[in-house]
Formats: C-alpha cells, sequence, structure tokens
C-alpha cells in the first residue's frame, strides 16, 4: 500500500471520527453551533486532500495542501473548545480526536515545509 492512499484512508477516518463526535455533542446553542463549525473544519481536509492529488503543479499542490493544513488547526481550536466547554458526552470520543488531529497537523506541517522546499 502507498503513503499516498495511507494519509488519504486516514483522513477519510479522522472525518468519520468528526462526524461520530459531532452526533455526541450535548445538545444546547453552543452545543449545536460548534458541532456544525466542527463538521464543516474536520471533513474539509479529506475532500481537499482528495483535490491536491489532481493538482495542476507543485504549487498548486502545495497550495491544497495548505488549505489541509488550515483546518485541521482550525478543526484542533474547535475540538479544544468543545473539551474545554465540556460539550461532549464522549471524553474518550473528544480526545482521541484531538490526538489524531495533532498527529495529522503535525503530518502536513512537514509536509508543507518539504513540499515548499522542492520548489526552490
Amino acid at each position: 500500500m502507498n503513503r499516498t492512499y495511507d494519509l488519504e484512508e486516514r483522513l477519510i477516518n479522522f472525518a468519520v471520527m468528526v462526524i461520530d463526535l459531532t452526533e455526541n455533542i450535548v445538545q444546547s446553542k453552543a452545543g449545536n453551533h460548534l458541532a456544525g463549525q466542527l463538521l464543516r473544519s474536520g471533513t474539509s481536509p479529506a475532500l481537499n486532500y482528495g483535490e491536491a492529488q489532481s493538482g495542476e503543479s507543485k504549487r498548486d499542490f502545495l497550495h491544497k495542501i495548505k488549505i489541509v493544513l488550515k483546518e485541521l488547526r482550525e478543526t484542533l481550536v474547535c475540538l479544544k473548545l468543545i473539551f474545554r466547554s465540556k460539550l461532549f458526552k464522549d471524553e474518550a470520543l473528544v480526545t482521541n480526536t484531538m490526538k489524531e488531529c495533532n498527529e495529522l497537523v503535525s503530518i502536513f506541517v512537514k509536509s508543507v515545509a518539504t513540499t515548499s522546499k522542492n520548489l526552490t
């Protein structure tokens, strides 16, 4: 199995984790707001990564990978808000999702750095 497929699968699995988590957020004004935000930003990386795979150039690929990273960072902040506000029903689901998001951020920080270096 190649690394591209592994990363795509990992992002899809992360999106599924986010979907599961949004279904387990406390029903309240704040909970509903953050669940909607989390759903948008947390599923976006998988979709944008798929788009990056058909980038028209290395610069286009880099641009799309940066969008993936941006969405992952936004998702991480949203997860922290949910966690600190205790707007969840399953703490393990939140902490596992935060852990995976942190790992994905690290992967994409490195990917952006490597791709940027290869462009110069």
